[in-house]
């Protein structure tokens, strides 16, 4: 709510007052902005004792809010009568800081407020406010102020004072002609994922004319820090390019080739483009500073690189025959891959780009910037290169010696001595290929029983040992049940993580980032993410973009790299849905303090699921559909039984005539999953589906008639059809005809394309969402700005849905409820970094609960503070977080002292969510003779409480409180309110104490009882 709505409605307010009281007092006169020294007329009337005041309440631009007193005066009983008031505001809200001044504020609004109050029961005490009228002031941003004329004759310390004033911080945002289009570090997997960047014009019109200027002569540098693990598999891959309006490759284009050279492509004035190849190679596994230097039509490429000992420099000269050009507000640019070339596999640092300058640097500088070296990817390269050559040798030698004993055991026939076979495993001395395995004890004798186990009849892969070593660690986990053992068991994980196991990459990752049993690094958790995001393990991807869309352990808050991250996890989740695999679970967002949810758990002995099959086969529709449900999908704590998910739908088609049934039944018959696929069977089923008015199968036929019929006249009028009820998928489904230009008798309009996405994506279809994000993360020229922060959250959103989420999620429930805290907090953690919200919750529920001491206590306090806070800004977060970190802050929990008004903000969002705890905890704030900020009144809606006493705001509180939907609220929250009006009653009449204390048990006695038999009588017809 804004402040015009406020001063609107306040104003009403006053004028009924003028109309229906004696008590008036108004503003005749006031300023249109803060101005000192300006005679403020006050008219105001009184029908008994009281007191004038007038008040400037000023709101700051992040939210806080204060009072300054500007007169004070006693009325007495008679005719209106006007005083003038000598304004005097702070100077820090009329005048420019220049020394004397302090630093001005920016200020979101600043009222004028004239109020006629009771006198107070002590001297220089206000009552309660009996009328009021108030003026909004126009903001004014602090360098539109004047300066203020101090005293011709100042003192000797203000002028030593003013000449050491440094404005310097005062002064407008200047316009960057360097552009940092990346500040951070990009794991690029290699696929058509990257960070998509657009440019808008100078507001400044010499640097806006210099721009247009060199758009047909560029004069600038593109500055690029790559690591490259390996060369194209395809003929090129993208490290930077530019895509115009029309989608067409605009200057600059910068691939690599198959071989490892360098691609560059340049536009001219007519529309042609030319190409060149550089001289060289990039190296692979080294940090290479690639600089791009346009002066017109020459081109200059130099590039540096260095693997940590010694560096190398190349460079590549090139004259184009045409006129170059580049407009750099046109399109977007775009670093990795895009939508139209798949990306390099690697990693990118940042990527600079110096706008209509060129700046002086020397071809043969290698400077890794702070950030790439104080990560040290290239140590980590290292190590594991020496890790895998070691294991490669061990299990080679394994190999070996298996094969030796299985030739030896044919040859031998009945009498091969198993002794000697004993004999000879149990050596004493080391084999050629044991002897790097020293440090990796564990790891060789990993390898070693698996090569053995095989027999030498097959290889034993990397993978393989590096699957065994994170299933090992978590075995050793399990068994302790202690924090201590993950410092034991995580060179395992690293070990297993070098070995291409990701999951071991993404557990270490949120050990080293939450501390758990291992010191807190951030940068070792970052690195770890990136190598887990480059291999595209989903978590990682989730973790990487969850901290940049945030700005979490000193990461840069980036939009369009939390998007490169989750686009990639949210294309994906929609082909990992499609699959069937013991490593993926449907996602459930269960919480833990959510009983009902809890009970509802289930297994193929559980009695719920034994009471589900007797009712299928009893011929309950809604059964069968149940059954199949959370068979096909694996849900509420079943694994997926694709053949048995596939009986249910049968039975339920074919017995019961049930048209949800006949879809399942049609799809999986359709696309052949778990069954033998018979399209006419499966149009047959969905046909006799749709004519019983079930929505989804008319989509289906749609479906069936664009792939199979080609035929999309019939296709189009029947997702119009199921458009026009509210379906996803034949929203979905249009919008693509749109883009493709496949909508009969219409081209192609990615305008309507875009709107049908966002139908469809707010009904909730996974596909649509990634379509429509697509959409804001690129723009439509003239049609739809980019919107990368939206871009963002509906990726999430998507990403959410992943399967490999949500078999973390069923072992973390799965570990609860069996009261294994320590390895339910270790998977809820993994979730919780990948920044899925019911888990980030019961993270910081189990470190609250902290069940038999099996946390350290300074590492739970953190643990409840950071998973609350990051529950309570994800996008849709639980109220209960909101409750409990806002307690966080009113017990001083989070800063060592209390913080009324955090607690205030989070209080405030519960309420407006409609947890009538958010309003029962801000009555109790009240009670503590808190006075609610202003902001915080607008938002509830309760403007025109700011001035009221304690008791009035408390009963709004309370009352809104027992007027909740809530059964469990009513009673607390009246009892609160029958409290509060019996302090108002004995504050009112407390000259009376004898006759108080019998009104009060006559009056009291009554409401009470009739609270509690209410109160019974709900819960009784709730239990019935």
């Amino acid at each position: 709510m804004g402040y015009p709505t406020l001063y609107q409605c306040v104003h009403f307010l006053i004028s009924l007052q003028f109309a229906w009281g004696v008590d008036n007092v108004a503003l005749l006169n006031p300023p249109q902005e803060p101005v000192n020294g300006q005679r403020l007329r006050v008219r105001y009337s009184c029908d008994g004792h009281a007191l004038v005041r007038v008040d400037c309440l000023v709101t700051f631009d992040d939210g806080l809010n204060a009072t300054y007193r500007l007169g004070r005066w006693h009325c007495d009983p008679g005719q209106p009568r006007v005083r003038a008031v000598k304004l005097g505001f702070p100077d820090w809200l009329v005048y420019r800081g220049d020394g004397i001044v302090p630093g001005t504020h920016w200020v979101q609004s600043s009222i004028l407020v004239a109020s006629l109050r009771r006198p107070g029961q002590s001297e220089g005490e206000d009552g309660a406010v009996l009328v009021q009228d108030l003026a909004e002031l126009q903001a004014v941003p602090p360098l539109s102020r004047p300066l203020k004329k101090h005293d011709i004759c100042p003192s000797w310390g203000s002028q030593m004072i003013q000449l050491a004033w440094n404005p310097v911080h005062s002064q407008c945002t200047e316009e960057k002609e360097t552009v940092n289009l990346l500040s951070s570090i990009y794991a690029s997997s290699g696929e058509n994922f990257g960070l998509t960047k657009s440019l808008g014009v100078y507001r400044s019109e010499v640097l806006e004319n210099n721009r247009l200027n060199g758009v047909s002569y560029p004069w600038c540098m593109f500055s690029v820090w790559l690591f490259v693990m390996s060369h194209c598999d395809q003929r090129m891959c993208s490290v930077f390019h530019h895509i115009d309006s029309d989608n067409n490759y605009v200057t600059p284009v910068i691939f690599l080739t198959r071989k490892g050279q360098l691609h560059f492509q340049m536009n001219g004035e007519a529309g042609e483009s030319s190409a060149f190849l550089s001289l060289f190679t990039v190296p692979l596994r080294q940090w290479c500073h690639l600089r791009v230097v346009l002066r017109g039509r020459a081109a200059s490429i130099n590039m540096a690189c260095t693997d940590g000992h010694s560096k190398s420099v190349y460079s590549t000269e090139y004259t184009f025959k045409h006129s170059v050009v580049l407009d750099d507000t046109e399109g977007y640019f775009v670093i990795g891959g895009g939508k139209f070339m798949r990306g390099v596999d690697g990693y990118y640092g940042p990527v600079v780009y110096h706008r209509n300058r060129i700046p002086s640097t020397s071809k043969d500088e290698v400077d890794i910037p702070y950030l790439l070296n104080h990560l040290n990817l290239t140590r980590w390269l290292n190590t594991c290169q020496n890790l895998q050559n070691d294991m490669r040798d061990t299990i080679n030698g394994y190999s070996l010696m298996a094969k030796q004993e299985a030739e030896a055991e044919r040859n031998s026939g009945d009498f091969y001595d198993e002794g000697a076979k004993n004999m000879r495993l149990l050596k004493t001395h080391c084999e050629p290929w044991e002897a790097g395995t020293l440090k990796r004890r564990q790891a060789a004798n990993v390898a070693k029983l698996l090569s053995l186990k095989h027999g030498g009849r097959s290889e034993v892969s990397l993978a393989s040992v590096g699957k065994a070593l994170y299933s090992l660690a978590l075995s050793k986990l399990e068994k302790s049940g202690e924090v201590e053992a993950v410092s034991r068991v995580l060179p395992l994980l690293l070990q297993s993580g070098c070995l291409g196991e990701n999951r071991s990459l993404h557990m270490a990752a949120v050990l080293y980032n939450a501390g758990l049993g291992v010191r807190r690094q951030p940068t070792k958790a970052w690195l770890l993410a990136l190598l887990g995001a480059q291999k595209d393990s989903r978590l990682s991807l989730m973790h990487l973009g969850r901290a940049h869309h945030q700005g979490d352990r000193g990461l840069p808050a980036d939009q369009d790299l939390a998007y490169a991250y989750y686009g990639n996890i949210a294309k994906q989740t929609s082909l990992d849905r499609l699959k069937t695999s013991p490593e993926q679970a449907f996602v459930e967002a269960i919480y833990l303090t959510n009983e009902e949810a809890l009970r509802q758990q289930t297994s193929e002995d559980h009695h719920l699921f034994q009471w589900l099959k007797l009712q299928a086969h009893k011929g309950a529709a809604s059964a069968e559909q149940t059954m199949g449900r959370m068979l096909f999908w694996g849900q509420q704590g079943l694994s997926a039984d694709t053949a048995k998910a596939v009986r249910h739908y049968e039975r339920g088609a074919v017995r019961l005539q049930d048209p949800a049934s006949m879809y399942d039944y049609a799809i999986v018959l359709m696309q052949g999953i778990g069954v033998k696929k018979d399209v006419p069977r499966a149009v047959a089923f969905l046909k006799r589906a749709k004519r019983q008015g079930f929505v989804p199968a008319t989509n289906a036929l749609a479906w069936y008639y664009e792939q199979f019929e080609r035929d999309y006249k019939r296709a189009v009028e029947l997702w119009e059809e199921a458009d026009l009820l509210g379906s996803p998928d034949a929203a979905m489904n249009l919008g693509v005809m749109y883009s493709q230009g496949h909508y009969p008798g219409k081209p192609a309009n990615k305008f309507m394309a875009y709107k049908y996405y966002l139908k469809s994506a707010q009904r909730g279809h996974l596909n649509g969402a990634i379509h429509l994000s697509e959409m804001w993360t690129s723009g439509i020229p003239g049609r739809l700005q980019r919107r990368p922060a939206d871009a963002v959250l509906w990726s999430k959103w998507v990403s959410e849905h992943n399967g490999y989420l949500g078999i973390v999620l069923r072992k973390a429930l799965k570990f609860h409820l069996n009261n294994e805290s320590l390895m339910s907090l270790l998977y809820y953690l993994m979730a919780a970094e990948s920044g899925y919200a019911p888990a980030q919750f019961n993270t910081a529920h189990i470190c609250e609960q902290n069940s038999e001491g099996f946390l350290d206590p300074v590492f739970a306090a953190h643990c409840v503070l950071r998973y609350y806070n990051l529950t309570v800004h994800s996008q849709n977060p639980d109220t209960k977080a909101l409750i409990k970190l806002g307690d966080l802050f009113y017990e001083g929990g989070v800063a060592g002292h209390k913080d009324m008004d955090s607690a205030a903000q989070k209080y405030k969002r519960a309420a407006l969510m409609a947890d009538p705890q958010g309003w029962y905890s801000l009555g109790l704030l009240v009670e503590q003779d808190y006075r609610l900020p202003l902001s915080v009144l607008i938002d509830l809606g309760l403007p025109d409480l700011y001035l009221a006493d304690k008791h009035t705001l408390q009963a709004a509180m309370y009352t809104r409180c027992r007027d909740s939907e809530s059964t469990e609220a009513y009673l607390p929250c009246s009892l609160a309110l029958v409290n509060v009006y019996l302090q108002s009653f004995q504050r009112d009449y407390s000259a009376s104490l004898t006759l108080s204390s019998l009104v009060v048990v006559v009056i009291t006695a009554p409401p009470i009882v009739l609270l509690l038999l209410a109160y019974l009588r709900g819960s009784g017809l709730s239990r019935h």
